[in-house]
Order: structure tokens, then C-alpha cells, then sequence
């Protein structure tokens, strides 16, 4: 009985990308004594954010919902020497995202909009690229091809030939494909006084990403 002689090779495929799309990532949030009150503010407070941006240009689609939550929110307080805790109310949390061209000038503006805007939101900024799907492609042909040559070397080290591929493993998960120069935001003195703008001189490093495939030939 013949058994099919078999090699496993994975492969590693890493590029480097320029982002040119800027991220921002919005957290809204408060907390009420009512249920039914922290929803209308939650959904006030992101109608104020959507009109502010569409001042800026932007059209309301443009803004994207991440994640959405009312949670109970308790105080802890000392009664008789027991600690205890006590309901204080329902804290509404909306996160959303705005992705748009890379533009300093652009994004000193939004930035002072949102820094004065008097919801105040919670915002970090960060970096990404617009056309994923083709660094994904190239990711991918990098890591097969770094697999075939590690292959040919250990089949020639080996005195063996390289036949049909067999099976190639692929986990398809999610890439990080974005770039976080700053984990808190700084504020950045206006460029020229009395200007609604931030001067933003922000140049984020490339974005380095990596992926593996697993290739099985068989050998002869």
C-alpha cells in the first residue's frame, strides 16, 4: 500500500502600507436616572454630532455606529460599617467612527468642532488605508510565495521533488490594517488666532502587517 509522502511549509507574508485614510473614533456618553431619558439624549447627542460634522462637509453617512449600550451604574456607600451599593442610574454609551482622506487641515477642523462642541465627546485619532481588500491580495501571494521557496529549499536539502500542492491552510480572520500614533488626544495650539482650527502636524508611520499560509505538497 502506497502512503503519499507529504511536506508542510507555512509561509509569512508582511508588507507595508502608507495610510492615507484618517480615523476617528467618537465615544458619547452620560449617565441619567431614567432608562428612557438616557436614550433620547443618546440619540440627541448624536443627532447635535451629525449636524456639527455636516458643517464640515461631511454627509451623515458618513459617520458609522461601532457600538451602542445602556448599562445600570452604581455608587458604593458605607451604611452602619456595611458597604453597600445603590442605583444611581443608566450611563448610555454610543461609539461611532469616521473615516475620511488623509488632511491635516481637515482634521484640525473637526477636531476644534468636536473639542467645543458642547456635547464634548471622548476622541482618538488614528490612521488606516482605503483599499484593503487588495493589501489583503498582496499579503496573501507574499506569504504563499515565502512558502514555496522555504519548500523548494528544504525539498532540495531533502534529495526530494516538489509535486502537486495537496491542501493550503488559510485562517480568513481580521487584519489590523490601522494605525494608533497617539492613545490619548493632545491639543495642539491654532495655527493663526481667531481660526476655528486645530493645527494638526500629524505624520503617522506605515502600517506594517503580517499574515501565514500553510501549504502541503506532496514530495516524490
Amino acid at each position: 500500500m502506497n502512503h503519499m509522502r507529504t511536506i508542510r511549509v507555512t509561509g509569512k507574508g508582511q508588507i507595508r502600507l502608507k495610510p492615507d485614510m484618517t480615523r476617528l473614533t467618537i465615544t458619547l456618553g452620560e449617565v441619567f436616572k431614567e432608562y428612557g431619558e438616557a436614550l433620547t439624549r443618546s440619540a440627541q447627542d448624536t443627532e447635535t454630532l451629525g449636524g456639527l460634522l455636516a458643517g464640515l462637509g461631511f454627509e451623515k453617512t458618513d459617520l458609522k455606529t461601532v457600538y451602542f449600550n445602556v448599562n445600570t451604574e452604581y455608587e458604593g456607600y458605607e451604611q452602619n460599617g456595611e458597604y453597600k451599593q445603590r442605583l444611581v442610574g443608566y450611563r448610555y454609551s454610543h461609539t461611532l467612527k469616521l473615516d475620511f482622506e488623509s488632511d491635516n487641515e481637515k482634521l484640525g477642523k473637526v477636531v476644534y468642532a468636536l473639542a467645543h462642541s458642547d456635547i464634548r465627546p471622548e476622541f482618538r485619532i488614528s490612521y488606516t488605508v482605503k483599499d484593503q481588500e487588495a493589501a489583503k491580495k498582496e499579503l496573501l501571494g507574499k506569504a504563499v510565495q515565502d512558502a514555496k521557496e522555504k519548500a523548494v529549499v528544504l525539498a532540495d536539502a531533502s534529495g526530494v521533488a516538489l509535486k502537486d500542492i495537496q491542501r493550503i491552510d488559510y485562517t480568513w480572520g481580521q487584519l489590523d490594517f490601522e494605525a494608533r500614533p497617539m492613545n490619548d488626544m493632545v491639543m495642539c495650539k491654532m495655527s493663526v488666532a481667531g481660526s476655528e482650527s486645530y493645527d494638526m502636524a500629524i505624520e503617522p508611520d506605515d502600517i506594517e502587517v503580517t499574515d501565514t499560509v500553510t501549504v502541503i505538497w506532496e514530495i516524490g
